[in-house]
């Protein structure tokens, strides 16, 4: 089985944490790969070589250089980014908000979670609905395919 990766893109470093242990204990078979800005996703995903993440999950407000929109924007003109599930995750629940993530390409809107017992809800609707009941590509990322 392979190991299944998980690009987390938010510049709060606890959600990360709060993540990774709550993947400790419901989805072990899951890396979260943490970066904190717009910048350091697109840097990350031009610097493969192989195997991309399976799944995105996208804070819609980063703080330090462009948006969550912004990068999903920008994943989506990608030839293999463009097929990476994408969930946005933020505080920010309007209903105009969820209808632009969508319309820009989002597979998914869901609010953060608050508690570390929400955050292993959060984490076992994950592994359930997209690695154990959705089928998910496996992508190749070669380094020829840049993202600008």
């Amino acid at each position: 089985m392979r190991k299944k990766t998980i690009l987390l893109v938010d510049d709060e470093e606890e959600i990360a944490e709060v993540l990774n242990r709550a993947a400790a204990s419901v989805f072990p078979e899951v890396t979260f790969v943490h970066v904190n800005s717009f910048t350091q996703a697109v840097i990350y995903l031009n610097g493969l070589n192989g195997m991309g993440p399976n799944l995105i999950l996208l804070d819609l407000d980063l703080k330090s250089d462009l948006s969550g929109f912004d990068f999903l924007d920008r994943i989506r003109q990608h030839p293999q980014g463009r097929l990476i599930p994408t969930i946005m995750l933020t505080s920010n629940r309007t209903e105009a908000t969820a209808q632009e993530a969508y319309a820009r390409g989002a597979n998914a809107f869901t609010p953060k979670p608050f508690t570390y017992a929400e955050w292993k809800l959060y984490v076992r609707q994950i592994r359930d609905f997209w690695f154990q009941t959705a089928t998910i590509p496996w992508l190749y990322f070669d380094p020829s395919d840049q993202l600008s």
